[in-house]
Parts: structure tokens; C-alpha cells; sequence
């Protein structure tokens, strides 16, 4: 097995995506969903498994539902990324596995990263699975490939295959679907800005980067009201 890979640069759909607003994949949602707000995003009791990046103590929470085959989800995962960085610490971010069903390799890439996560690499296998997207989404045997981005990343390769097939791997991705399907979720990419799905006008990095703005500003004023 070859043990380096060639990182794919993103390419001109992926900017298009960002510049116009990324499409979904599948049909646009017919209104808005909202998180209920007695519900703690962070809390062990929605879920088993919570992935977040940035400060997991922020006051504005980005939810993301994303399929790792989806290109508009990688172009996505871009620019929140950047967004999380020069909004710390006041933001986090949560990713929930949504495989699609019309991508044949989006769950067991899912697992992968769910399986990398048992070993604390999650964020790595994440970034990893949406930049090299375009390869393996394409490969007649994904799964070799996802043990070369396990080795890449560094982790017990041997764990790591166990781990792709265990029990708590698979209810940690069943966990974030029945999230997903308690919301009303049904699309790819599906963002959620302190409890409120993104409306379908703010589905670009201006969109979104003034809602959170808004955000901040909100929690903001209120932690001085107090």
C-alpha cells in the first residue's frame, strides 16, 4: 500500500460553490427548522458522540449536518473552518455524519471518521476524507484507502479496522442520524446558527458569516446586560 497520498487542491467548482452559495444535495427544505431551545447541543444525552471545533465553551453554535461525498459539503467545510478561526472564541462547531443515500461510499466513510474519533483524531479524518473527496469517492475499494489516510493521520491501523466495524461506531452514526431525523433534516449540507436553520437566502460566506456575526453580537450584549 503506498503510504503518501496527493492532496487534492480544491478546485474551480468548489470556489463556485462558495462564491454563489453551495448547493444542496438534494432538494432544497420547504421552510426553516428550528432547534428546540431546551435542548443543550453539547449534552451527552442527544447524543453519544459530539464532535466539536473551536472553543467548546463559545457562546454561538454552528450545527452542521454533512456527507462526506458531497462536494458542496467539502467546499463547506472550507470556509467554516476559516470561520471558526477568526471568530474564537466565540464560536464552536458540530458536525453530524448525514451520509446520503445517493452516495455509496458517504456512510462507510462516516465510520471512518467515527472509528478515527475512537482514537481522538476525528477533526484529522474529517479534514482529510473532504480534501482527498474526489479519490476515494471515485475508487473501486475506498476502504483501502481510508486505512492509508488512518496511517496518514497516525493511528493504530489495526484499531482502526476493528474499530470501522464495531457496534459503537455504528450507534455513534445512528446517533447522529436520528438527531437529524428528530429535526426534520433531510438535506446535505444542513447548517444550524444558535438553533435556527440557515434560510435558503443566506446559503453563501456573506450569508452566514452575518448571521453569526449577529450572533455574537447578540450574546454579546446580553453577557453585559447581566
Amino acid at each position: 500500500m503506498k503510504r503518501y497520498l496527493h492532496f487534492i487542491i480544491a478546485g474551480a467548482a468548489a470556489l463556485t460553490a462558495l462564491a454563489s452559495g453551495w448547493l444542496l444535495c438534494q432538494t432544497i427544505q420547504p421552510h426553516q427548522l428550528t432547534i428546540p431551545a431546551d435542548e443543550t447541543i453539547s449534552g451527552k444525552s442527544l447524543a453519544k458522540s459530539v464532535h466539536i471545533r473551536g472553543n467548546a465553551e463559545a457562546a454561538v453554535t454552528l450545527e452542521e449536518f454533512g456527507d462526506f461525498e458531497c462536494p458542496n459539503c467539502a467546499a463547506l467545510a472550507t470556509f467554516l473552518d476559516q470561520l471558526i478561526k477568526e471568530y474564537h472564541p466565540r464560536l464552536r462547531l458540530i458536525f453530524r455524519n448525514f451520509p446520503l443515500p445517493m452516495h455509496q461510499s458517504a456512510r462507510d466513510a462516516a465510520l471512518a471518521a467515527e472509528a478515527a474519533g475512537l482514537q481522538d483524531r476525528y477533526w484529522e479524518m474529517h479534514d482529510m476524507l473532504f480534501r482527498e473527496q474526489a479519490v476515494w469517492s471515485s475508487a473501486t475499494d475506498p476502504g483501502m484507502l481510508f486505512d492509508t489516510y488512518a496511517e496518514t493521520i497516525g493511528l493504530d491501523l489495526n484499531r482502526f479496522r476493528k474499530d470501522v466495524k464495531s457496534d459503537i461506531v455504528r450507534e455513534r452514526l445512528e446517533s447522529d442520524q436520528a438527531r437529524a431525523k428528530s429535526l426534520g433534516v433531510k438535506t446535505a449540507p444542513t447548517l444550524f446558527v444558535d438553533r435556527r436553520e440557515m434560510g435558503p437566502n443566506d446559503r453563501t460566506p456573506e450569508g452566514v458569516r452575518r448571521l453569526v456575526d449577529e450572533a455574537v453580537q447578540a450574546k454579546t450584549s446580553t453577557s453585559e446586560k447581566k
